[in-house]
């Protein structure tokens, strides 16, 4: 079932893509893990004086830190070399939404956070159903730490003293921009990519 966070659900098309080409989600993945303990460790220290919401967030990196290695080592044992991979234009595209005052910023900062970790659980749901061990039974473990880090991004939006009616209005914003991203079609595959182009057919 999809996040409520969710204005849309994965495409069939990206499922089917993802599944073919689950060596090059494998690298993407590690990255998404880096880059998700590294946004939680930037809150901290852009929000020093928010003690017990950096104090769940410093749990939370780690958390990302210990599924990168996971990730890392699946990609050993799989014997999938590490090559840099282009980044998809998923979340660059939502930050470029995010109000650069305060206190909006922070409680952007927050939604698109939950938002992505969102997107993470209904993907690692999916993905568990169809692929083999030990990458099936892998996503399948994380399916519930993603919704519960969403969960925990979203309470601490919902903590910053925006008006709930103002903080609802954000939310949908920012779900609206994130189901157009992932429902176009985009020429490459990554965690939090659209669908892939269609290839067009010779004559």
């Amino acid at each position: 079932m999809s996040s409520p966070l969710l204005a849309a659900p994965t495409p069939a098309a990206w499922v089917e893509a993802a599944c073919e080409h689950w060596q090059e989600l494998l690298l993407d993945h590690a990255a998404c893990e880096k880059k998700a303990a590294s946004s939680a460790l930037a809150l901290i220290f852009a929000y020093p004086e928010f003690e017990q919401q950096n104090l769940a967030l410093s749990r939370l990196a780690r958390e990302e830190l210990r599924h990168f290695e996971q990730v890392t080592r699946l990609q050993r044992d799989l014997r999938v070399p590490f090559r840099r991979l282009r980044p998809a234009r998923y979340a660059g595209s939502l930050r470029a939404l995010i109000a650069a005052r305060e206190p909006q910023r922070r409680i952007d900062l927050l939604l698109t956070a939950a938002l992505i970790e969102a997107r993470s659980c209904e993907r690692f749901q999916l993905l568990a159903k169809r692929l083999p061990p030990p990458l099936g039974p892998f996503y399948a473990e994380l399916e519930p730490v993603e919704s519960r880090h969403a969960q925990l991004y979203l309470r601490w939006a919902e903590q910053g003293g925006a008006l709930p009616a103002a903080l609802a209005e954000r939310l949908a914003a920012f779900s609206a921009a994130e189901a157009e991203l992932i429902t176009t079609a985009e020429d490459l595959l990554r965690f939090h990519s659209g669908p892939p182009e269609p290839r067009s057919s010779s004559r």
